[in-house]
């Protein structure tokens, strides 16, 4: 049995939305936009990557610290407008190791999800 220290914030039932290990590296849930009617791409994305900027914020890390990215999509026909909002949020000379891939995300609505891991 490991003693590396496990801290859980935002702990539902579920899930936490912010694991740390170890007191160095960040895990954050899967992040998505609340659900509004007829929101585009563009407004999740801009949603999501706000949450994504606040929840690291709060542990002391920051976009400029992530270390890997995966990006799921409910269309691929819309990466690229997935990615100019990205591409305009994510620090060049900071870009993470990246995935993008196409799933069926749980509620109809949703057309994107982030998961992030970042160094505190």
């Amino acid at each position: 049995m490991s003693s590396t220290p496990i801290e859980r914030l935002g702990i539902g039932p579920r899930m936490s939305q912010v694991s740390i290990h170890g007191g160095e590296t960040v895990y954050l849930a899967g992040q998505v936009a609340k659900e509004k009617a007829g929101a585009s791409i563009r407004e999740q994305t801009e949603e999501i990557l706000g949450n994504v900027e606040r929840h690291l914020a709060s542990v002391g890390s920051s976009k400029e610290r992530i270390l890997q990215a995966t990006i799921l999509l409910g269309d691929m026909a819309s990466f690229d407008e997935m990615n100019s909002v990205w591409d305009a949020w994510i620090p060049q000379g900071h870009t993470p190791g990246r995935a993008c891939y196409e799933a069926k995300l749980n509620r109809p609505a949703l057309g994107v999800e982030v998961i992030i891991v970042a160094a505190r």
